[in-house]
């Protein structure tokens, strides 16, 4: 394989840049053309494509979302839209496609592949950690530490004022960037959909600790476990103490990537550009018990994430 493309799909995520940046400087090194695609699948439809050197990708390692610009694009499920997609690659003469994103950019990786013949490999690109084949995506241990950051901020303002803080992060129906940032800032609730929680019992639990002297809480809400105003009105109305409401929303997403995304993009560039050289399967890219892997685009949306019950369970003794 002599020519190949890449393009960032779905919602950005810290790391991307990098990531393409391994992208295209595998492929020079081995002698191959490689091409940039703008604005994911909406992009290619168009004909957004423009070829990369090395200069392409210079002091991008350490910015976050991607110059390749991101979009959405639900047509994609067409497969006159598809074809479309697939005749651009055609006249650019593109043989393999590496694309950076999650679930619903990996189904349109599978689309052309199965409906057009396409070499297709996939990079898990999303903060939320949300696909069962990996234990890490890029982009998620950056946006914890964001959130870890903003934690530790609103514990100094909550515990000045007495107050309860109810944090509202991103995850979508993965609870995972809740999980890892209320074990690392060590709140004392972590509200997942994974998990049920009992209302009544934290609002007493919020109730006793303030009559024992500890005046300020933290609670940290996974996006997908409920409506964090209802929640918010519910606790203070039960335990007579104010709750203050923050949603940190797209600060999650931006920002430099930090080491491990760094590593990782690297990583998981580099393995998608030898699986096109060396004219391999389409597949997802992964990471296992730090191995990196590859997976079939048919098992990659088998079975739900697994949720890490036990780190669940460290965090809660670990908050009384």
């Amino acid at each position: 394989m002599e020519r190949i493309a890449v393009l960032t799909s779905g919602g950005d995520a810290p790391g991307m840049n990098a990531c393409i940046r391994a992208v295209v400087r595998t492929a020079l090194n081995n002698k191959m053309d490689i091409y940039g695609v703008e604005r994911g699948y909406a992009g290619l439809v168009k004909g957004e494509i423009t070829r990369l050197g090395t200069r392409s990708v210079s002091d991008m390692i350490h910015k976050g979302g991607t110059f390749l610009k991101t979009a959405r694009c639900p047509e994609f499920k067409d497969i006159k839209v598809q074809q479309q997609a697939a005749e651009a690659l055609s006249a650019f003469g593109i043989e393999g496609l590496v694309v950076i994103g999650g679930d619903g950019t990996f189904r349109g990786a599978k689309d052309l592949s199965d409906n057009f013949g396409i070499k297709v490999v996939g990079i898990p690109g999303t903060i939320d950690n949300d696909l069962s084949y990996t234990d890490y995506t890029v982009g998620f241990d950056t946006a914890v530490n964001t959130v870890l950051w903003a934690i530790n901020n609103l514990r100094d303002t909550m515990h000045s004022h007495d107050r309860v803080c109810l944090l509202e992060v991103m995850g979508r129906k993965c609870g995972d960037i809740a999980l890892y940032a209320g074990a690392a800032g060590g709140a004392e609730y972590v509200l997942v959909p994974e998990i049920p929680f009992d209302l009544d019992e934290i609002s007493s639990s919020i109730k006793k600790s303030y009559l024992r002297g500890k005046t300020s809480n933290m609670i940290i809400l996974a996006e997908g476990a409920g409506n964090r105003d209802e929640i918010a009105a519910y606790i203070k109305e039960k335990s007579g103490i104010n709750v203050k409401v923050t949603n940190f929303g797209y600060i999650q997403r931006g920002g430099s990537p930090n080491m491990a995304d760094r590593i990782l993009a690297a990583r998981f560039g580099y393995h998608a550009v030898e699986m096109l050289r060396n004219d391999g399967d389409s597949c997802a890219i992964g990471i296992r018990h730090n191995n990196v892997i590859t997976v079939p685009f048919s098992e990659v949306a088998n079975g739900d994430k697994k949720f890490d019950k036990r780190l669940y369970d460290i965090a809660h003794i670990l908050s009384l």
